[in-house]
């Protein structure tokens, strides 16, 4: 399983699943981030955290250990 985390930079990508349960998924999911979602990976932080995406026409910042929850394809 790929996960954001493991995304390239410039690389576009669809969301396929969102682990994790409670509070922590739903804050992900509040930011637009769901099952179906293209996401452009923009930037990549010089010591890898945070990472810097499109997701919905906007421009979001995620550390590395809520990307990790997101399954991409």
């Amino acid at each position: 399983m790929k996960t954001l985390k493991d995304a390239k930079i410039g690389e576009i990508v669809i969301v396929s699943k969102i682990r994790g349960e409670g509070a922590l998924k739903r804050r992900i999911m509040d930011m637009g981030i769901t099952k179906g979602t293209e996401i452009f990976i923009r930037k990549v932080a010089p010591l890898g955290d945070p990472i810097e995406i499109n997701v919905r026409g906007y421009e979001l910042s995620l550390r590395k250990i809520d990307a990790e929850m997101i399954v991409i394809i």
